[in-house]
């Protein structure tokens, strides 16, 4: 398995089936963003103020859920929990959706605050996979500005160290942290354009509209 696709919240539901039925045959791991689960459990924590390890576990949680009923909608795809059974859903002719919450009970490296999203999730877990990481979400990867402000530039290519300084942007804060103490690149790219996803996947940066972030 060369790489994980984080399908980003943002897609779900019709964008996300139509990438994941795209994906049938490419080899490669699926995780899910929360999406607008994983935003009800944030707007509930800013008006009760939950403890971080409540929020974090259950915006986990949310990527099963979207994930599950992702996978319900594409018919070549299963829902995995474990490293082996994305190994044996791949043996098998599947793409294996991974429900991430099992796995990373034990195994989370990331801290538990709204810093670290779905985004930081998957690389933690295309880490342990010895694999590359591709977010795809609703834009063509991070930009100068924030859109749509009018003089925001799409930046193909970007270090971990400089996007620090940017926060939030459309990926999560705590990403680049630990893109640096992998040492791992990743891929940002809009995935309502499955053309663009699959050239990544088969070719490399080079092969179209994206951003690059380097952990060098």
């Amino acid at each position: 398995m060369e790489w994980v696709v984080k399908i980003g919240g943002s897609l779900f539901p019709d964008h996300a089936a139509v990438l994941l039925e795209k994906l049938r045959g490419e080899e490669s791991v699926v995780i899910c963003g929360g999406g607008d689960f994983a935003d009800m459990v944030r707007h509930h924590d800013e008006r009760k103020g939950f403890s971080a390890s409540a929020t974090h576990e259950a915006a986990i949680l949310c990527m099963d859920i979207t994930g599950r009923l992702l996978s319900d909608l594409v018919d070549s795809s299963r829902t995995v929990r474990t490293l082996q059974e994305c190994r044996n859903a791949i043996d098998d002719g599947f793409t294996p959706v991974l429900l991430p919450s099992q796995l990373l009970r034990y195994t989370d490296p990331a801290e538990h605050s709204w810093r670290v999203t779905s985004d930081s999730l998957s690389l933690a877990v295309a880490h342990m996979l010895g694999a590359k990481l591709l977010i795809a979400t609703d834009v063509d990867g991070i930009y100068t500005e924030r859109p749509p402000a009018s003089d925001a530039k799409l930046i193909n290519d970007i270090s971990a160290k400089d996007l620090l300084s940017f926060g939030e942007t459309s990926v999560d804060e705590a990403l680049p942290e630990l893109l640096i103490k992998f040492k791992s690149d990743c891929y940002v790219v809009n995935g309502k354009y499955p053309s663009r996803v699959l050239s990544i996947l088969r070719a490399g940066a080079s092969a179209g509209i994206c951003t690059v972030i380097r952990g060098d």
